[in-house]
C-alpha cells in the first residue's frame, strides 16, 4: 500500500479541490504523492428522487441516471489536472439518502443540507471512522473545518475525528462558504482553541487550482458566473488570507472506535465536545 505526503478528506466531488487545490498543485510539483478521497460520491438509490434532489439535477443539467457518474468523471479530471490520486467511495450524497424505515428523504431543502445531522444519519460518522482506518498511511490529514455547516461536511469531520490515528489532522477552511463574511469565526467557536497556519500561493499554484476548479462545469454555475468570477473571487479569497488557511487544534483528544456508542455520537452531532479521555491526548 503507498504512502502520501498529504491525505485529502473530501466530502462531496469538488470540496477539496476548492478548499485546497493551491497547496495540492504545490505539493504535487515538489514531488511529493497526494490522496483525494471523496466520502459521499456513490450513485443514489434506486428509487424516486425528491423533488430538492431533482432541483439540484436541474440547476446542474445533469440526467438523473448519469449525474453522479458525470460528477465524478469532473473530479478526476480536476484531480488529474493537480497530479493527485484520488478514491471515490459510494456513499451517496445527503441529497439522496432515506430513513430506511419510512423511505422519506431526509434532507429536502436548503435549509436542511446546512442543518443538523439527522438522526438516521449519525451512526454513519462510526461506519466511516472505521473505513478511514483502512486508508494508506500519510504524513498529514486533510479535514473540513465545517465552514458553513453542511450536514455532509460535518460527518467527514465528525468521522476523522473519531478515528483513532497519530497522524497530525489539519482543519481546511471549507471554501466557497468561508468567503462569507464571519463564517470561519462561527465555525472554530473558541478562538483559543485552534492555531492557524496559511500556505501561500504561487501564482502557478493559483492558477492550476482555478484551472482545476473550473472543471467541474456542473458545480461552477452554483458559485460564480462565469471562469472570470471564478478567477476573481478564488484568487480574492486567497489574497484575503494569504494562500489557503489550515488549522490545527491545540490539543487533540483520540478515542477509540469501540467506546462510542450512538448516544455519544448523537450527543457530538448536536455541537457537544466529546468527553476527554485520559490517555488519549496525543499532541
Amino acid at each position: 500500500m503507498p504512502h502520501y505526503h498529504a491525505l485529502y478528506l473530501s466530502p462531496h466531488l469538488d470540496d477539496a479541490v476548492l478548499s485546497c487545490g493551491g497547496q495540492i498543485a504545490q505539493q504535487t510539483a515538489a514531488g511529493l504523492p497526494v490522496l483525494i478521497v471523496t466520502l459521499m460520491a456513490g450513485d443514489p438509490p434506486a428509487r424516486p428522487l425528491s423533488a430538492f434532489a431533482q432541483k439540484l439535477h436541474d440547476r446542474w443539467q445533469l440526467d438523473a441516471a448519469t449525474a453522479v457518474a458525470a460528477r465524478r468523471a469532473e473530479d478526476t479530471a480536476a484531480c488529474d489536472l493537480l497530479r493527485a490520486d484520488l478514491q471515490h467511495w459510494d456513499i451517496p450524497d445527503c441529497i439522496y439518502r432515506a430513513d430506511p424505515a419510512t423511505g422519506t428523504a431526509l434532507y429536502n431543502d436548503g435549509g436542511a443540507i446546512f442543518g443538523s445531522v439527522h438522526s438516521a444519519d449519525k451512526q454513519l460518522a462510526v461506519e466511516l471512522a472505521t473505513r478511514l482506518a483502512q486508508l494508506p498511511t500519510a504524513e498529514a490529514i486533510y479535514i473540513p473545518l465545517t465552514v458553513g455547516h453542511h450536514v455532509d461536511h460535518q460527518l467527514t469531520r465528525l468521522a476523522a475525528e473519531l478515528w483513532p490515528t497519530n497522524t497530525p489532522i489539519f482543519y481546511y477552511e471549507d471554501y466557497p462558504y468561508a468567503g462569507r463574511a464571519g463564517a470561519v469565526t462561527a465555525a472554530l467557536g473558541d478562538p483559543d482553541q485552534w492555531q492557524a497556519q496559511v500556505i501561500p500561493l504561487t501564482a502557478e499554484a493559483l492558477a492550476r487550482k482555478c484551472t482545476a476548479i473550473a472543471a467541474y462545469q456542473s458545480q461552477v454555475s452554483t458559485f460564480f458566473s462565469d471562469t472570470a468570477d471564478l478567477e476573481a473571487k478564488v484568487g480574492g479569497y486567497a489574497t484575503q488570507v494569504g494562500g489557503e488557511r489550515l488549522w490545527q487544534l491545540a490539543g487533540r483528544i483520540l478515542l477509540p472506535i469501540s467506546f462510542l456508542s450512538r448516544d455519544k455520537v448523537r450527543f457530538y452531532c448536536k455541537g457537544a465536545k466529546m468527553p476527554r479521555r485520559k490517555g488519549f491526548m496525543v499532541n
